[in-house]
Order: structure tokens, then sequence, then C-alpha cells
């Protein structure tokens, strides 16, 4: 008989995680999967051209839930979420990262008694004050399968005493790393983003977390620190997100940096593998520097991502100006050896099936 499982998306890095899933569960005849899209991301390039671009079948429901505050938002998906597992009727519902999508998608399923998989279990990054923290820590809480990237977030779980809670705890490795492997062949045929923007030696950026783009002093210090590294230091390639785009208009900052358009993974890719550093307060992309070689300097306070920090490939500058620019100084030619195995080598798809084809 076979195990029907209700993914429910909806933020950018989560089609990633989900390309990489969805494939192996389609080569399995036990499992029947359902993708649920809540819209969290509605703009285009943030969303419809991953399900494209990934090879991944569309999702059979689509929410269109977004530009909502959070209340509102989270409310919205647990009622459709509902709905659809109503009609649907899973098994096992499953949920990545740590989104507004995580925990609605978790919410609806438990009170439902459908049994939840959360993918990204067990990260934490110690500030109440991130939204992302509140709803991953919900999520682990209400979750029957954690499913651990790293030895960091099985332990962090135990800290927390999840030894005594009905849940099984399960070392995965990281589902990114099993993307990250898999398309980037895909992305030197499909992309030709180095070649358009005649690029050479560069540093590339990102640049949209709420706790850097809602305070206007620290996204000041941010934009003088990445104003000063493109003049002085190296040229800075921004993707930039239409959230940051608003906030920067709003105060009237201006990035003397090149922008771009939000890019679609497998551009995403290419800039990471010929780009000479990574800058950024995103998550996901300090792993993708990780799994590319590239060097990261992480524009927050904490990160979840605890051993990169150990392992010196990663570290940490907040948005203080003269951090930022020293750390770029001292990181730009800097060599190191990237071979230690933090994530699974990209067999994580693997172990996460073969927990829910046993226990399930």
């Amino acid at each position: 008989m076979k195990i029907k499982i209700l993914t429910v998306v909806g933020a950018r890095p989560q089609f990633v995680k989900a390309g990489a899933l969805s494939r192996a569960f389609e080569k399995n005849d036990r499992i029947e999967e359902v993708i649920v899209h809540t819209g969290q991301h509605f703009d285009e390039n943030m969303s419809d051209v991953f399900f494209e671009e990934m090879n991944i079948q569309k999702p059979k429901h689509s929410l269109q839930i977004n530009s909502l505050d959070h209340g509102a938002m989270t409310g919205r998906m647990l009622e459709g979420i509902e709905k659809i597992i109503k009609i649907e009727k899973p098994d096992l519902l499953l949920v990545y990262g740590d989104t507004n999508t995580t925990l609605a998608g978790a919410l609806a399923a438990k009170k439902l008694h459908v049994k939840v998989a959360h993918v990204e279990a067990g990260l934490r990054s110690f500030n109440m004050e991130m939204p992302e923290e509140v709803n991953r820590i919900l999520t682990d809480r209400i979750s029957d399968y954690l499913f651990c990237p790293t030895d960091t977030a099985v332990e962090n779980l135990k800290q927390e005493g999840y030894n005594n809670i009905a849940c099984d705890i399960v070392k995965s490795g990281d589902v990114m790393q099993d993307a990250a492997f898999f398309y980037t062949e895909k992305s030197a045929e499909k992309s030709t983003i180095i070649s358009e923007l005649d690029l050479n030696k560069f540093c590339l950026v990102t640049l949209h977390r709420a706790e850097n783009t809602n305070d206007p002093q620290k996204l000041k210090d941010i934009v003088t620190a990445l104003n000063h590294v493109h003049a002085n230091v190296v040229p800075i390639v921004l993707p930039l997100h239409p959230r940051t785009e608003g906030k920067l208009k709003e105060i009237g900052l201006d990035l003397k940096v090149k922008t771009i358009s939000p890019v679609g993974y497998f551009d995403m890719i290419e800039l990471i593998k010929h780009c000479n550093l990574v800058m950024t307060d995103s998550g996901g992309l300090q792993k993708e520097a990780f799994f590319f070689k590239k060097y990261c300097i992480t524009m927050r306070e904490q990160t979840e991502w605890v051993e990169l920090i150990a392992e010196k490939v990663n570290v940490l500058v907040g948005s203080n100006q003269a951090k930022i620019i020293e750390a770029v100084e001292s990181m730009l030619d800097k060599k190191s050896d990237f071979e230690k195995d933090l994530y699974g080598n990209g067999k994580a798809c693997e172990n996460i099936i073969k927990h829910i084809l046993q226990h399930h």
C-alpha cells in the first residue's frame, strides 16, 4: 500500500529542497506525493520559475496567500491547508525549514491527527526576535519525524528534552546538498548569467532578512559598508529582493553596487560557483557557499550553521561596517580545505525516504 505524503511549500528555499526530495519520491513506487503551494513567495522569479527549473510536478493545490502580516498569513494558510488535508487524506504531511508556511502546515496536520515530518529540524539561532526561530521551535515540538541536517541540530533537540517526547530524531544530512550536487551540471548548461553580466572577480551579496531590512540603522550601516567594498576592494553583485528595494527607497539609501533582479536557482548556483566570496544574511546561501567551496561573510549576529563558523569558512559580522570591510579584505583571497563532510554528502533524501518507509 502506498504512503500518501502531502508536501507543503511556499518560499523560495523550500522549492529547492522539495526539488531534491520530490524527485526521489517519484522514483519510489511506495510513495505518492501531493504538493501544496501556499503562495508565500509570489514574485514569478521566486516561485513559478522554480517548478519549471526543478523538473518537479506543479503543485496540485495553490493557495496564493501572500503580502499579509504574520498572523493573517499564518491563519489563512492554516485554514486553506486544513481543507486540503480533509480532501487528500494524507498519511503524512511534510514541511521544510522555518517559514509561516512551515508552521501553518504542521499545525493544520497535527490538529487533524496527521503525522508531521519536519525537514531541517533542530536548527536554532537562539534569537527569539526572529520569526523564523519561533516557527521552527513550534514546528519541531509538534512533529513526529525530526529530520536533522547536522550533529548540532540533533544535539539542540536533545538539550531541549526531545528524548522525552514521542518523536523520531533522525540525522538525515541536508537536502540542500543533494540539490546542489544534482543541479550543478544543469546550471552550467542552462545559465548564461556570468557571460551576460560579463563578470570576472566579484563578491556575491544577498540582503533580505527582516532583522536587517526593518532596522534603518542596520540597513544604513550595511549599505555604507557594501558601497565601500564595491568602490575600493572588489565589485559586488547583488540580486535585489523586492522588499529590500522597497526599504532602501523608503529610507532614502543609495546602494552603489551592481544590483540585478532576483534570479532563478540555476543562475544563483552559477553566481556562487564563479564568485570570489559570498556575503549574505540568508541561511541557505551560507551552506551553498560551503558546498561550492566559497568563503562566506554572514551579516547577522548569529547563525544556525555553527559548524561553518567552527571550520572558519564563515564569519559573523552583524551590521558592523568595520567588521564587514575587514572580513572582506581578510577572506577575499584566503585558501582552505572544504572537504569535511558536514551535511551528509548528498545522501539526505535517501536517508529521509528510508526512515519514512521503515516507520510508517
